[in-house]
């Protein structure tokens, strides 16, 4: 507990300084904000990824709501000088990918929760390669800490950031000001899953349940429907006309390596 108030106190600092940037050079539309659960909730944030910048937006939205959000970030983003100190203060959680060490970050997660804090999770686990930034086929890493803990998942749509800093690019474009829109949907229902062994196709189920809610909240917000098919980054990487799938997922990237 005294460690999630340091988090906490680090997290306030830092809001102190980004959100009246964000304040400036940029709009909000909030939506769905009755649906964020008071602090000391456990929960976990589904949402999607369509830039480098919506970590930050999408903070601003749960700060002002009342939330410090956690997220997994990759391990090589703490070793940066005074950026790695602050990401690990604010108790962002490292990822360790392709080593003995990344079941750590899920564990980490998992602990979070139970002890009643934020965590977002993006299941897509790297910015939308989708052409029109829809959200791609997840990665099972936000479904297995809500089976696991019992916890609500808050599906979250997002959308604006991209036209501030467009996908993987690293010129940011803050004038005019942009809108940025975030909306909160009711929480997934897991419920019948929550007392089955924890089987591949339970995690694909409740996977798919999540991409769908979060889906449903960016259609909201864009006023027209997603593809009937999502994007799936790894049938495109194995296909023949594949090609480059793009460059490595963004600093906030689940890390997740199974689906």
């Amino acid at each position: 507990m005294a460690r999630s108030k340091q988090r906490v106190g680090a997290f306030r600092i830092v809001a102190h300084i980004v959100r009246p940037l964000l304040m400036v050079f940029t709009r909000r539309q909030w939506a769905g904000t009755e649906r964020v659960p008071p602090a000391g909730e456990g929960l976990v944030v589904a949402a999607n990824h369509i830039s480098h910048l919506d970590p930050l937006t999408l903070a601003h939205f749960f700060w002002d709501n009342g939330r410090a959000t956690r997220y997994l970030a990759k391990e090589s983003l703490f070793r940066i000088p005074v950026i790695g100190r602050i990401i690990s203060s604010c108790g962002q959680i490292p990822v360790y990918r392709g080593t003995g060490d990344a079941a750590q970050a899920y564990r980490a997660a998992v602990q979070a929760v139970r002890d009643g804090e934020c965590v977002t999770i993006y299941p897509e686990g790297t910015i939308s390669r989708d052409p029109q930034l829809w959200p791609m086929v997840g990665k099972t890493g936000a479904a297995r800490v809500a089976l696991e803990t019992g916890c609500s998942v808050l599906p979250v749509a997002q959308w604006g950031v991209q036209t501030i800093l467009a996908p993987y690019s690293k010129r940011p474009r803050l004038l005019p000001r942009k809108t940025v829109h975030v909306r909160a949907g009711a929480p997934v229902d897991l419920g019948d899953l929550r007392d089955k062994p924890v089987t591949s196709a339970v995690l694909r189920e409740a996977t798919d349940r999540i991409m769908a809610a979060v889906t449903a909240e960016l259609e909201a917000i864009r006023g027209e429907a997603a593809p009937a098919e999502r994007f799936d980054m790894r049938a495109a990487e194995e296909s023949p006309e594949g090609g480059d799938s793009g460059p490595d997922e963004g600093p906030t990237g689940s890390g997740e390596e199974s689906r």
